[in-house]
């Protein structure tokens, strides 16, 4: 996630001196900032490997480690806080990971393109799958193995046993909660066991 403001928003969900797992962390950013800004600790899990050595130079505590076999190595709660920013989407089995985001933390925190998002249902609407910034890539070359709407995790929680603590949109640095479904490019849940 490289939008800043984004990740203020999503980092201020997290309380102040979590241990945080921050599933597909990418290069660490957001684990970096939260170690800063908001005294946590934990550990980052990142299957590329460009991406692993960008956190070892951050400083970030990583596990290379495909999601897609699952999260046995940690026992249930062992974390404040787990983060599922922009993973979603790329997982095989993204209903199992949910339930292991809620296992392995207290907390989940999940933030994923929604594609619901008027531009995107526009975009349909004349034929054509979107590329849009939060969707940057065409139909044919996407690494996404899904997309999903704000409403679609909602229901997916509900389906699973999770606890929906807060959901909200994202757009443009601001926080949407008012028709998130159209409004957001992004969607945040907050769920809990």
């Amino acid at each position: 996630m490289s939008d800043n403001t984004t990740m203020h928003v999503i980092a201020s969900l997290v309380p102040p001196g979590s241990r945080v797992l921050d599933l597909g962390c990418g290069d660490g950013a957001m684990l970096a900032h939260l170690q800063q800004a908001r005294g946590c600790t934990g550990y980052g899990i990142e299957i590329a490997n460009a991406n692993v050595l960008a956190c070892v130079q951050r400083g970030v505590n990583v596990i290379q480690l495909n999601l897609d076999e699952g999260l046995t190595l940690f026992e249930d709660a062992s974390f404040d806080v787990v983060l599922q920013i922009d993973t979603l989407q790329h997982l095989r089995n993204a209903e199992v990971m949910l339930r292991e985001t809620v296992r392995v933390g207290r907390i989940g925190i999940v933030a994923f393109p929604n594609f619901a998002h008027w531009p995107n249902r526009l975009s349909v609407l004349y034929g054509r799958m979107p590329v849009t910034r939060r969707l940057p890539y065409q139909w044919y070359d996407t690494p996404n193995i899904r997309v999903g709407t704000h409403a679609d995790l909602a229901v997916l929680a509900r389906r699973n046993g999770l606890t929906v603590q807060d959901s909200f949109g994202l757009q443009d640095g601001r926080v949407l909660r008012w028709l998130p479904n159209l409004r957001a490019g992004t969607s945040v849940y907050q769920l809990t066991r």
